[in-house]
């Protein structure tokens, strides 16, 4: 949802601190006081050695805690000695518990420090190489600014620390990565977004490993690289206390720090299987006949559609959990829900968090009666404005805040009297607010800015036929260090930081945390509603932990080339660094028009987000697929294969969701030695064996991409393709295609034929891809279940494994699927075999000598294991 501009001036607004690093350099830090280890914990005092007070007095005394919390994870905790200071609650995010095992003798990390002054250093066991250390950089720690400062390597390989558009590996000179969400509407690269992510992995060709700052304080984190000190990372916060998990990751898998990131802050949630197939949306939807019109012209097309999505045009007056009696009457809403479910499709609509304030409104006089509102220092309601006009807004930590929700959900979302919603859509929650500094006069500004806005169509008649051919003292305003927040105050365009909320904690330490306690809401909302089913929410702000719940969308983004481009990094810092594998960007662009080549080319693109759906604003033109033929075939080619590799897809999420596994990897996580890889953030693997590699220049028909040092497949044509660690020219690709390859040593499950929704998909047959690699074998996998249940009474995990000619298929099989596997397709077979069997019967088979690949047929029920033989 767009950020509404509003012509006001701001005011307040904070500038960005700027002090010489020197300044800070030269504080006298802390001395190292009472070391002593217990068992795998190691604690001590650190007693402030000199003033230094740059942003504030220094705390005097501090508490130092260290903790071997596993072999591959060291917790480091640094806070006031004397007194109790803000951590984000265990409510928000549980904090993992520890082995019981682990110690400084079995652990592939090692903590080492200095007394005096005081530093440390995280260094690799088994080769002592440092992965962290301040001992160039004093500790300081003030009242409201937190300062820790690590050395890195020249050239460092730095991902993470997000939400940002900025590239996939950071820029190492004069990067400032803010913590502060904010509605950003035109995702504006080198700025604060919707979400906190205070994570980074760095890889390294001797390894891979992760450091996580657990904090949902505003903070800068800034990496530079000068003369006098090389490389550096900064972290600059402005409250709270020095909570640092530090992980080892692998000296030869990247994908282990992912696990271990997950184990920190939890494992992805299972989504539905129907969530993979297509959504679309539109902000400005006029009324019901214009949302039941797009669902008719994707049947005419025969673009399959899974899910359709409306934005706030639904409600009444924009006030969540209504509808409006003439442009969308519930009567015909119920109708248009009634016949998707019929079709074997889904609805979702948008719930915002900010509650019209107006007597006579059922969920604003409900939430009053159970004083559920932000409160502003005085005790009276904190108001702001935002699309119903002027608005008060949920706190998430009232006792009573999610029975409210629940029963909000349950009234309105109501599947005998309501909308009966398949999922949900939560936007306008970092939280949003358009009401400019000092904000005291919120009925005014919503006036001025004309909220809630008029419609301006007239509503159709309500029979229009559907579906046929139509704390203590500190400064919570604007603390002395101000972070670089790109709506300028800390208040600014947000709720006020000087709320406290019902349980005694300050927004301004929480700030942060908003949309994440809203994901959890809703998610606990929609399973009072189906219980025991897998819910489906998409979020916009986010914080460390929310793929446990929900998925995101990448939001409000333009329809240019380069956020085209700017959508890969940012689905692949969601799905491989931060644990939210169910992710996506608004396919062709939210805002301004988009092209019919642009539009094109993003929809083959967009078919390898987990998260698929087109969305965009009232004010552009549409652009639906069926708008355009070229688009209209691109998208019919690309869903074809989405669909036909969702069961893929879904086997990587469930293994995400066992283990942290990235469904979605850079090309470094494969080839972790290979150096040239690591700044590639325009290509990705869809999975671990489908290569991805869009077009991405503007208007071409051309693409250079890199292929490793491995054998490669062409999707299209089973061709093998030798890659050679270099860059490869691909010309003629049509607007309607995307480059994809399957990777060598892959074996990959894929339906026979699509479907035009996911519920026919799941009756379609199988096929299985052997892509053979360098040294003969491959493997892969296919998860099934019922795709809906949060609990699985039978489920089946098929294994596939092939070496010497012999493909072996085992595992479980309790999952009852009419599907069967139809045939194998083996590709990388260098000559025709004399006999093919599947366990001593042979087996008819056809082979291709020009692609070198051998189709097997087997119709083999999935009740049991079984093999397949290559005489040669």
């Amino acid at each position: 949802m767009i950020f509404r501009l509003a012509g006001a001036a701001l005011i307040g607004i904070a500038v960005a601190a700027s002090v010489d690093p020197a300044a800070l350099d030269a504080c006298p830090g802390y001395t190292l006081h009472m070391p002593q280890t217990t068992g795998s914990v190691f604690k001590a005092d650190l007693a402030l050695a000199g003033n230094c007070a740059v942003f504030g007095p220094d705390v005097p005394r501090l508490s130092l805690t260290v903790e071997y919390e596993t072999d591959t994870r060291i917790h480091l905790k640094i806070k006031d000695a004397t007194k109790d200071r803000y951590e984000v609650p265990e409510s928000v995010l549980p904090r993992p518990s520890a082995s019981g095992r682990a110690s400084a003798d079995t652990a592939a990390i090692q903590f080492n420090y200095t007394t005096n002054p005081f530093s440390f250093t995280i260094y690799r066991t088994s080769t002592s190489e440092i992965l962290f250390s301040t001992a160039r950089f004093p500790l300081i720690f003030e009242d409201q600014y937190l300062r820790v400062k690590t050395s890195l390597p020249r050239h460092p390989n730095i991902y993470g620390l997000g939400e940002h558009t900025d590239s996939f590996r950071l820029p190492e000179f004069d990067t400032v990565r803010t913590f502060w969400s904010r509605d950003a509407y035109g995702t504006p690269t080198g700025t604060n977004l919707y979400g906190n992510h205070p994570v980074y992995f760095e890889h390294r060709t001797t390894g891979t490993h992760g450091v996580f700052m657990l904090s949902s304080n505003g903070m800068d984190v800034k990496l530079t690289d000068t003369p006098k000190d090389g490389a550096t990372l900064e972290y600059n916060v402005i409250g709270g206390i020095v909570d640092f998990y530090f992980l080892a990751g692998s000296e030869t898998n990247p994908i282990e720090v992912a696990k271990q990131y997950a184990e920190v802050v939890g494992l992805p949630a299972e989504v539905p299987y129907w969530s993979f197939g297509f959504h679309q949306c539109r902000f400005g939807y006029r009324n019901f006949v214009d949302v039941a019109d797009v669902v008719t012209e994707y049947a005419k097309a025969k673009i399959p559609l899974e899910t359709m999505w409306t934005d706030i045009d639904y409600m009444y007056q924009r006030q969540i959990f209504t509808v409006d009696p003439t442009y969308f009457p519930m009567d015909r809403m119920r109708e248009l829900v009634d016949h998707l479910h019929r079709h074997g499709q889904k609805y979702v609509v948008m719930t915002d968090p900010a509650v019209a304030s107006v007597d006579g409104y059922g969920s604003y006089d409900r939430g009053t009666a159970m004083d559920l509102w932000l409160k502003s220092p005085d005790g009276s309601y904190s108001r702001g404005v935002v699309w119903p006009g002027v608005t008060v807004y949920p706190d998430w930590f009232h006792p009573n805040m999610q029975s409210y929700w629940n029963n909000e959900f349950a009234m309105f979302y109501n599947p005998e009297q309501g909308l009966d919603i398949d999922g949900a859509w939560i936007d306008m929650n970092e939280p949003s607010n358009f009401c400019n500094l000092p904000c005291d006069n919120p009925y005014q500004q919503a006036y001025e800015q004309g909220l809630p806005p008029r419609r301006t169509t007239p509503p159709p008649d309500h029979d229009t036929p559907i579906f046929v051919d139509s704390q203590k003292k500190r400064d919570l305003l604007t603390p002395q260090y101000a972070i670089d927040n790109a709506a300028g105050a800390l208040s600014s365009k947000t709720t006020p930081t000087n709320i406290k909320h019902a349980n005694g904690l300050l927004e301004y330490d929480t700030h942060n945390l908003y949309g994440t306690m809203m994901s959890a809401a809703t998610r606990e909302a929609l399973l009072r509603r189906r219980p025991g089913l897998r819910t489906f929410v998409i979020t916009r702000s986010s914080f460390a932990g929310a793929g446990t719940k929900v998925g995101k969308w990448l939001g409000d983004n333009l329809s240019r080339w380069e956020h085209y481009r700017f959508s890969i990094a940012g689905i692949l810092g969601m799905a491989s660094i931060y644990q939210i594998p169910m992710v996506g960007s608004d396919i062709c662009g939210f805002g301004e028009n988009t092209s019919e080549n642009l539009c094109a080319r993003w929809a083959t693109l967009g078919a390898f987000y987990t998260f698929m759906r087109n969305h965009n604003i009232d004010t552009a033109i549409s652009q639906e697929f069926y708008r355009w033929p070229l688009v209209a075939q691109a998208a019919r080619n690309v869903l074809d294969i989405r669909y036909r590799l969702l069961d893929y897809i879904y086997t990587a999420f469930h293994q995400a969701s066992v283990d942290g596994t990235p469904v979605l990897q850079p090309l470094w996580f494969q080839y972790p030695r290979d150096t040239k890889a690591y700044p590639i953030d325009l290509q990705f693997f869809y999975g671990d064996a489908i290569l991805v590699s869009p077009v991405t220049d503007d208007n071409s028909m051309s693409v250079s991409i890199y292929l490793a040092d491995d054998i490669f497949y062409d999707f299209a044509t089973f061709m093998p393709v030798v890659g050679r660690g270099e860059r490869t020219t691909l010309n003629n690709v049509d607007f309607t295609q995307i480059p994809l390859h399957f990777r060598g040593g892959s074996v990959v499950p894929l339906r026979v034929k699509s479907a035009m929704t996911t519920t026919e998909l799941r009756e379609q047959d199988f096929e299985v891809i052997v892509a053979i690699g360098k040294d003969g074998s491959a493997r892969g996998s296919l998860y099934l279940d019922d795709g809906v249940s949060l609990v699985q009474e039978r489920i089946s995990w098929v294994t596939f494994t092939y070496a010497d000619n012999v493909l072996s298929v085992g595992g479980s099989f309790d999952y009852q699927t009419n599907a069967r596997l139809k045939h194998l397709r083996l590709l990388g077979i260098n000559s025709k075999p004399a006999r093919v069997e599947s366990d001593g019967q042979s087996v008819k088979y056809r082979y291709d000598p020009r692609s070198k690949s051998l189709l097997v047929s087997l119709h083999k029920a999935l009740t049991g294991g079984f093999s397949v033989t290559l005489s040669v």
